[in-house]
């Protein structure tokens, strides 16, 4: 009878037993699938958790929620706005979406509806009103333009701050179809030069007073019918004499429900921005 490989093995110089071994090895090695030996070192999985294995839901082009983490499809490959967050999936990379510090994305997670309806689509025509220095802005853009603007999307971004509008402008050298605005908010004249057409989507974030009578003002000028507009309305910025937050929420929702404007949704994001409400609507 044949002996065992190990008894066999026994019998050889020790030079020679380590020689059949590696040998075994290296010839076992060449039939382990590909894909199996690059999990541990694949360099797209050294920027961060992979999607794999978790439950992830596509929010439109470019954009995905993963529990209760927003990515969007990087634009810039290799680039942040901020501090966020990339990873790689293939040769796709995404920046987190950070709910704590974007009115928008604190929408999204909050938002008792479907959140894919409080976004853009992709080639679409966007008005962001208060785009302060654009990391919100940014990831409109990764959405509506993608790389080199392929999707030949528009994002105006709206901002009175000089410093503010820096920032943007060197967004927009590298971010194709993101166009930044140095002027007032509240003023029609101001920002129509610049918008190439009614709005598909616009966000409005100003800390002024009347910030319901600007929006009705603004969506009435520039937005499409059909289209979807966020007035994310800070509590604090509106008169003392209106009372206390949920009075000022209050009657910040009575000014859109008499305006011609469709109020669809309520959102309130306490506990990731504090004194703040989103009203959804449209213009039908």
């Amino acid at each position: 009878m044949l002996a065992s490989l190990q008894e066999r093995q026994a019998l050889l110089p020790e030079s020679i037993t380590l020689v059949v071994n590696h040998g075994t090895k290296r010839r076992l090695r060449r039939f382990i699938p590909r894909s199996k030996r690059l999990e541990k070192n694949s360099p797209g999985l050294q920027r961060g958790d992979d999607f794999l294995g978790k439950k992830t839901k596509s929010l439109g082009w470019g954009v995905r929620k993963e529990g209760r983490t927003l990515w969007t499809r990087n634009a810039v490959k290799g680039s942040s706005v901020g501090s966020e967050r990339r990873k790689r999936e293939g040769r796709i990379e995404w920046r987190r979406w950070d709910h704590t510090r974007s009115k928008v994305a604190a929408a999204l997670v909050k938002t008792n509806s479907d959140p894919s309806l409080l976004l853009p689509e992709k080639s679409s025509t966007c008005l962001y009103l208060g785009a302060s220095s654009g990391s919100t802005v940014s990831h409109i853009h990764d959405i509506v333009c993608g790389s080199q603007n392929h999707h030949n999307g528009q994002v105006v971004a709206v901002e009175i701050s000089p410093r503010m509008v820096r920032d943007l402008v060197s967004l927009s050298e590298v971010r194709r179809g993101l166009v930044p605005v140095l002027g007032d908010a509240r003023i029609p004249m101001q920002v129509s030069p610049f918008i190439r057409d009614k709005a598909d989507w616009i966000h409005q974030d100003l800390s002024i007073a009347d910030q319901a009578l600007t929006f009705v003002r603004m969506t009435t000028s520039f937005l499409k019918h059909g289209g979807i507009a966020l007035l994310s309305l800070k509590a604090a910025s509106e008169r003392s004499a209106d009372g206390d937050d949920q009075s000022r929420f209050d009657k910040a929702e009575g000014i859109l429900l008499d305006s011609n404007l469709d109020l669809l949704e309520r959102i309130d994001i306490s506990g990731l921005e504090e004194q703040h409400v989103v009203f959804r609507c449209t213009l039908n």
